[in-house]
């Protein structure tokens, strides 16, 4: 590693957090047009993260502050990892494992930042928050399984290449239809969109984890929000849509998925939270499991297709 790698690794966060911002106002307007409103400039978003920055919190504790920085701080270094079209960070380290692991520190994070603010609504949401990342997990996790098996590496720009070098039909996406619906439904669940956002479900616990906090410690929160949002939807065009060769294709790609996401969460109606698990532990996890015995054992959608 050189300071190259750090320089690169520096900026490749800067424009990921820039290009997730830029999405997300883009999208409220989108959502705003669906619902027949204006809604607010493009740029929004960039003022309420500035704006909540430049202003003081409260603090409650030790806990709440540093989990607040350890959160983003491990949300920062799991974008590092993520490949986009040719892009590399640091060479090698795209493993779905190191960026599983790395993430857990960006979320346990958040959950001990909230804990630590004393709300009840705020335990909560870190309850709910928890089991909904249990649920969507599992099947996920299987069908990633299932890809590392059959292409035989762990590393997610590999994955991506693999389906490059086989043009559109050669995506994930049509290899392993099962599989990437697996993938689009646990999306939803990462992201936080209905119908799986009861953990922060405004109406019924005032936002959950999000409830105490304000001013600074806000305004980080909202960078790891949009932060995690790239990470996530990363993967899913890694992984099933042959990410990018350049970084329109990629970028390309990434509107269609984030915005098809919005799209479904402002039609959706919100599952309770032991109606989430169920949901995720019947068709989901039925439908990664298919899959995974389909490419195991019959080599569809991997050899037999290469």
């Amino acid at each position: 590693m050189t300071f190259q790698n750090f320089l690169n690794a520096f900026l490749f966060v800067l424009a990921a957090f820039a290009f997730q911002t830029s999405i997300t106002g883009i999208n409220r307007k989108v959502m705003a047009r669906l619902q027949k409103r204006r809604g607010p400039r493009w740029y929004q978003q960039f003022l309420d993260i500035f704006k909540a920055l430049s202003k003081s919190s409260i603090s409650h504790g030790w806990v709440y502050d540093f989990g607040v920085i350890m959160a983003l701080g491990g949300i920062m270094a799991t974008v590092i990892f993520i490949p986009v079209a040719d892009f590399r960070a640091f060479p090698n380290t795209d493993n779905i494992f190191i960026i599983s692991y790395v993430l857990a520190v960006g979320m346990l994070g958040m959950a001990m930042s909230a804990s630590g603010s004393g709300n009840p609504w705020a335990s909560i949401g870190v309850g709910r928050a928890l089991t909904n990342m249990l649920a969507y997990e599992v099947p996920f996790m299987v069908v990633v399984v299932t890809m590392i098996f059959g292409f035989k590496t762990a590393s997610v720009g590999e994955i991506a290449g693999i389906q490059q070098g086989l043009g559109i039909f050669g995506w994930n996406l049509f290899r392993m239809p099962l599989g990437a619906i697996v993938g689009f439904i646990s999306l939803q669940g990462m992201l936080g969109k209905k119908p799986f956002d009861s953990f922060i479900a405004p109406a019924e616990i005032a936002s959950g984890p999000m409830v105490e906090y304000g001013g600074k410690h806000l305004g980080m929160l909202f960078i790891l929000h949009d932060l995690s949002t790239f990470i996530e939807v990363s993967l899913i065009v890694n992984l099933f849509l042959g990410g990018g060769a350049t970084f329109l294709e990629f970028g390309i790609k990434y509107f269609v998925v984030y915005t098809l996401a919005n799209l479904v969460s402002g039609i959706s109606p919100r599952f309770k939270i032991d109606q989430a698990v169920v949901f995720y532990y019947k068709f989901p996890l039925l439908a990664s499991i298919v899959q995974g015995f389909i490419v195991i054992f019959t080599g569809w959608g991997v050899t037999k297709w290469l």
